[in-house]
């Protein structure tokens, strides 16, 4: 398992936000503008921008203007970088607790 990996850093710094899961937790439901995911949130566009920011540079969102409408996608293969991550963390884990488990059914011995 690697211990540095930057692109899960940013997915991972990114989504250590909780308004920040919120839009992505919006996204998943389908495209949005900028001002529709602002409006159920308490603050600013300005502020919202700032997380679409972190979010895009993290790979987990991408954003295109048309006209004057800046919409808003989920970009599920950011997501990648912190599954592998997951993953590579489950796989030590689980051959740990397979040799527990090991050890664990061996007989006790007799001294």
């Amino acid at each position: 398992m690697q211990n540095q990996n930057p692109d899960a850093d940013r997915v991972f710094h990114a989504l250590g936000d909780p308004t920040r899961r919120a839009i992505v937790a919006r996204l998943s439901l389908g495209p949005l503008s900028v001002s529709s995911l602002a409006q159920p949130l308490d603050m600013t566009l300005t502020a919202v921008a700032q997380h679409l920011l972190v979010l895009e540079e993290s790979g987990l969102v991408r954003t295109g203007k048309t006209g004057r409408v800046r919409t808003c996608h989920l970009e599920t293969a950011g997501l990648l970088a912190a599954e592998r991550w997951i993953r590579g963390c489950r796989s030590v884990w689980e051959s740990r607790l397979d040799r527990l488990g090991e050890i664990l059914a061996e007989p006790p011995d007799a001294d």
